[in-house]
């Protein structure tokens, strides 16, 4: 599972998620059976989302995980993600 964040310019409101689902996840059904899954994990209050596109991308594992491991490793990447646009220079900055 791995999570793409970019915050929006100006401060701009709002959450607007995508997902990635691969042909690497199995057939149309597994795969929009792991698009549910994963919208059902955003949609709960225990991931916390800040502002901002989110690209929520899906590897094989996703679609053999357990409910509560998928929330978890969703957990962890959306943390990640956070972590990692916090590092990152702000646009039209320079480094």
């Amino acid at each position: 599972m791995t999570v793409r964040y970019v915050e929006h310019e100006g401060g701009a409101p709002g959450v607007f998620v995508s997902y990635a689902v691969g042909r690497s996840v199995g057939g149309a059904v597994e795969r929009n059976r792991v698009r549910r899954r994963l919208r059902s994990v955003v949609a709960s209050d225990d991931v916390h989302l800040r502002p901002g596109s989110y690209l929520f991308s899906a590897s094989p594992e996703a679609a053999r995980q357990p409910f509560d491991a998928l929330r978890h490793s969703v957990e962890r990447a959306v943390e990640r993600a956070l972590e990692v646009a916090d590092e990152r220079p702000s646009r039209g900055t320079r480094r």
